[in-house]
């Protein structure tokens, strides 16, 4: 995290959270979690999960970049090829290379799906798509507040408290190590806005 003198290392800062919380039984407690993922290294358990790890949960989505390399195989090839129909062939090869990678992303986003305060589920693909009519951006649902209340919601516990702060001294960002911070516009207004009953 760039926190040590004198270490040699890629520096990772990043976005934590703590959520305080109430068991059904009554105990209050606290959960913790961070932004993204921890690269080259397993899930610490004192943090809850991500919501969703393309690496386990989809084959699909597997099989779909599998046959997007294929297509950016062919047009490779035919790109050697300097002639009107090459040309041709490679803007539908594009074309269906859009097409697919866009299917292919409502896929996945349709499979990363977070709860509200009543139990209800909506993919982030329809939160985002109600919110602003967009995409949601990468990373989003990979922030530490959102998959705090998932973890919450999702195991009937009552939110009391949620702080985050930034841990890590990078350089390329303006946050600073040990602030606090509110969560990001861009990313998680619109899933916290649906988690929290505000859309």
């Amino acid at each position: 995290f760039g926190i040590e003198e004198n270490k040699v290392a890629p520096i990772r800062a990043k976005m934590f959270g703590v959520l305080v919380v109430k068991r059904s039984d009554g105990i209050i407690g606290y959960l913790a979690g961070f932004s993204g993922k921890l690269l080259d290294q397993p899930h610490p358990t004192i943090f809850v999960p991500s919501l969703f790890d393309i690496s386990v949960n989809d084959k699909s989505f597997s099989r779909g970049m599998v046959s997007l390399t294929e297509i950016n195989n062919k047009i490779k090839s035919l790109q050697t090829i300097n002639s009107n129909k090459g040309l041709v062939e490679i803007q539908q090869l594009k074309d269906e290379r859009k097409a697919k990678s866009l299917a292919l992303q409502k896929e996945m986003l349709d499979q990363y799906y977070f709860l509200n305060l009543d139990g209800q589920a909506k993919s982030i693909y329809n939160i985002f798509e109600v919110f602003n009519g967009k995409l949601p951006p990468g990373g989003a649902g990979d922030c530490a507040a959102p998959k705090l209340l998932q973890y919450a919601f999702s195991h009937n516990m009552i939110p009391l408290a949620i702080a985050e702060f930034w841990w890590g001294n990078k350089p390329t960002t303006d946050k600073k190590h040990k602030l606090y911070y509110p969560s990001c516009t861009d990313k998680c207004l619109p899933i916290l806005n649906y988690m929290l009953g505000r859309d």
